[in-house]
């Protein structure tokens, strides 16, 4: 998953990029409204996350194109928190508002969240290493092996094949597993874990590993 972040103040544009980075999203950064629509006509994001306040062009203005010219998701961020501002954003075509200064997790969970809006959260067919899943059929295989994958775990184990040897934090796995207001006990998201790995462990060079601190990555040979 890409995500364009856009920010003419380079610490916010730091902050932002980390967490994001940390949580398996793959960023591209840039510092104001030119900038961004250059790096979206090199490549599409999947999402754009965009400051309002920039000298130029300011983040109404760029969500307007963005929404016009390529249809790319926006989610603002503003340091105004006025019903006035986050009415005259949404009339942008933005699809969520952040005012800072803000948790990064509440960040990581309304980018979630408009990713499931556009269904661009994972890929339909994803390939992980001899791991292929069918988000579609609900089939995981590996040469002529078919697993049979309750829901939640064939949930956790796509979302770690979307971005193969790259880490995934616990808050973010469970989120985008279990719902934003899921308020069960995070021994569930290790009984998850425990369970793919049982049923993965005869996989050569297929393993989930754990990250201490942060989270899980799904380990496949790099092509």
């Amino acid at each position: 998953m890409k995500i364009l972040v856009v920010d003419d103040d380079p610490n916010i544009l730091e902050l932002v990029t980390i967490n994001l980075t940390q949580a398996g999203y793959e960023v591209r950064k840039a510092s104001n409204g030119l900038e961004a629509l250059e790096a979206v006509s090199e490549e599409m994001p999947d999402l754009a996350v965009v400051d309002v306040m920039m000298p130029g062009m300011d983040g109404y203005s760029l969500t307007r194109k963005l929404r016009a010219e390529a249809d790319v998701p926006v989610l603002l961020l503003t340091a105004k928190g006025e019903l006035e501002d986050k009415e005259k954003g949404f009339l942008a075509g933005s699809d969520d508002y952040v005012v800072k200064p803000f948790e990064p997790k509440e960040l990581l969970f309304r980018i979630n969240a408009i990713l499931r809006r556009y269904e661009k959260a994972v890929d339909i067919q994803i390939q992980a290493g001899p791991l292929k899943i069918n988000r579609q059929s609900y089939e995981v295989m590996a040469g002529k092996k078919v697993f049979l994958l309750p829901l939640k775990e064939f949930e956790l184990l796509s979302v770690l094949a979307s971005k193969a040897n790259q880490v995934f934090e616990r808050d973010f796995l469970i989120e985008r597993v279990w719902g934003y207001d899921y308020e069960g006990d995070e021994q569930t998201l290790n009984v998850h874990i425990k369970r793919l790995r049982d049923k993965l462990e005869g996989l050569q060079d297929v393993r989930i590993t754990t990250v201490r601190g942060v989270g899980y990555k799904l380990e496949v040979p790099v092509p």
